[in-house]
């Protein structure tokens, strides 16, 4: 089965993308098929964001298409101040990895050191007829003022955050600690293999 994994985010294809492949499923990347859509995100969630992008790119190519988002909950702020769907984009310009750690570095400053966060991810699978959807959270995890001097592509916000768990910046954190508090990535895959069956 050929699908389309429709993000530009570096990080995201890397956590999938071999997962999937071991498991038969030929995953072609938007770098694959060099392909550059300007999806309108307007949706209210992770969920409809996804589905914005994944009919979008089904619409372009045909292929069943994975269109994946995630949002950002932060507990100290007020409701009119959560990046929600907005992460990346703040004021209206779309920011560079480095500048988000900047501005969430500022952020987390202006509100005392430290910020309880928690992200909701929203992903469909869109055949041209319907649409699966799946979504899940992350939480129990907390941005800090200094950033590690580590960087995951794609997941700039990882420099910032640390497992309270073990102390360290989600960037430190080793394969084995990071299996073990990423218990719904399987769920993830299962979801995507049986919506693709």
């Amino acid at each position: 089965m050929k699908v389309l994994f429709a993000t530009k985010n570096p990080a995201k294809v890397k956590r999938y993308v071999t997962r999937l492949q071991n498991k038969g499923i030929d995953v072609l990347t938007l770098k694959d098929i060099d392909l550059k859509l300007n999806v309108q995100e307007t949706g209210k969630n992770a969920i409809e964001n996804a589905y914005l992008k994944a009919k979008a790119y089904f619409e372009e190519t045909g292929i069943v298409t994975i269109g994946i988002d995630d949002n950002l909950f932060i507990e100290e702020l007020p409701e009119e101040k959560q990046p929600g769907t907005n992460v990346r984009r703040v004021n209206g310009k779309e920011l560079t990895d480095e500048e988000m750690i900047q501005y969430y570095t500022n952020l987390v400053k202006e509100n005392g050191g430290r910020l309880t966060a928690k992200w909701v991810y929203g992903m469909v699978i869109y055949n041209g007829t319907e649409s699966k959807e799946y979504t899940w959270s992350k939480d129990h995890f907390y941005f800090v003022d200094k950033p590690s001097e580590k960087r995951n592509l794609g997941y700039p916000l990882d420099s910032i955050s640390i497992m309270p768990e073990y102390n360290k910046y989600f960037v430190d954190l080793t394969q084995e600690e990071k299996n073990k508090n990423i218990n719904n990535e399987d769920d993830v895959i299962d979801f995507i293999v049986k919506s693709l069956v």
